[in-house]
């Protein structure tokens, strides 16, 4: 594994120099795992959460040509007891794929699909994440099978007695994008969360192609989010090309069991809506937070889900109307590099996060920037005060 440090605030990581001839490009943050591109085996869905302890939990699983996505998909899972600042590989989670990382009533579980495009399904630890339980029944772990599954590694919320986890299926028509069906799963906060039984879906809402003018690709990788209100929505990411930076809101149920849209008022502009983010409301602050891929101005592109070499901070009041407040990293070569599927916990002042980060040079840079060779730990600090001069070298002026 590569040497690496902590990242503080805002930065761009300088190419390292041996003789005027450029060896090795860190990436920021502290590396949890690194899996060389030769390999044909690339860091996706990372996550992280925070046991009772105080310990950090992060896990990414294995995606490309050479992993076993399709079949056996493996997640690994690492923990921390320095607050980030090293790592150790705790456990290999056989059959997860796509999985969300969080902590409930003193246990950690892990929720995704079995595989790429699997059954959904939950496991559970006990030991700080050491052993998980087998998902082997409607009764262990497999909550539903009846289906293609689709998910990222998104916010798990307990709101009103229940808990919401937003997913999709893929059993619309045509290929990615087209094809995804979003719908809300939810249980009660106090119920056996591994029992199928006990959880709710909603109906499943897909893409009408006339929707955004007739550009409206797609949506996926949607957000449990409480409102101003104290309802439960779901805010997904948006395909629409060649703009980008939509998302939409769709409507769910005080029961969990109905979710609806209205085209006319529910697309917002987000800037990064084409990238998969993460929204948690901040009590502090009153505000809604998120951390996502704007495409800035130097970099736009025909496809906007590929740009990924910026990782702003959002904030908004109502979850309509979005702030960019800093660009916290950036990279100027959008082909090779990206901060991404980021995942992220308010800590007292700060933000910690876990990225599937995608950098480097000649031996060690990624095969693209979609497919990262790196899991990386930050942690910005004083998020609430950073302003867009605290930015990234580079993005300020990109930004304006």
């Amino acid at each position: 594994m590569l040497s690496s440090r902590t990242l503080h605030r805002c930065s761009i990581l300088i190419p390292l120099f041996l003789s005027g001839t450029a060896i090795c490009e860190q990436p920021p943050g502290v590396v949890i795992n690194y899996i060389a591109a030769q390999s044909q085996i690339y860091v996706g869905s990372p996550g992280i959460a925070v046991l009772p302890n105080g310990d950090y939990l992060a896990k990414h699983d294995e995606f490309g040509p050479k992993s076993t996505e399709q079949g056996d998909a493996i997640t690994p899972v690492f923990r921390s007891s320095d607050r980030g600042q090293s790592w150790r590989r705790v456990a290999t989670v056989h059959g997860m794929y796509w999985a969300s990382v969080f902590v409930h009533r003193g246990d950690a579980y892990l929720m995704g699909t079995s595989k790429n495009h699997g059954a959904t399904v939950i496991r559970r630890s006990r030991d700080g994440g050491v052993t998980w339980t087998e998902a082997k029944d409607k009764h262990s772990g497999i909550l539903l099978d009846d289906a293609k599954y689709h998910c990222a590694p998104v916010p798990i919320v307990v709101h009103d007695g229940r808990i919401w986890r937003a997913m999709e299926d893929a059993m619309g028509p045509g290929n990615w994008g087209s094809h995804f069906r979003s719908f809300m799963m939810s249980a009660p906060a106090d119920c056996d969360l591994l029992d199928a039984s006990n959880w709710v879906s909603s109906n499943r809402l897909g893409r009408d192609p006339a929707w955004l003018g007739g550009r409206f690709g797609g949506w996926l990788e949607g957000n449990a989010v409480v409102t101003p209100d104290g309802r439960i929505v779901n805010i997904l990411r948006v395909d629409y090309r060649p703009e980008g930076g939509k998302a939409a809101i769709i409507a769910i149920s005080e029961d969990g069991k109905t979710a609806a849209f209205d085209p006319n008022t529910a697309f917002i502009d987000f800037p990064g809506g084409a990238k998969k983010f993460t929204i948690r409301f901040d009590p502090v602050s009153r505000m809604y937070w998120s951390l996502s891929n704007p495409v800035l101005p130097q970099h736009k592109d025909p496809d906007p889900s590929r740009v990924r070499n910026a990782l702003a901070l959002m904030r908004s009041p109502d979850m309509r109307h979005w702030e960019i407040r800093c660009i916290l990293l950036y990279h100027p070569d959008m082909d090779k590099h990206g901060f991404q599927y980021v995942d992220w916990l308010f800590e007292d002042r700060d933000i910690i996060a876990v990225s599937r980060t995608a950098y480097g040079q000649g031996d060690q840079a990624a095969h693209r920037q979609h497919d990262a060779n790196y899991l990386t730990f930050h942690r910005f600090a004083n998020f609430r005060e950073l302003t867009i001069d605290d930015s990234a070298p580079g993005a300020i002026m990109a930004s304006q």
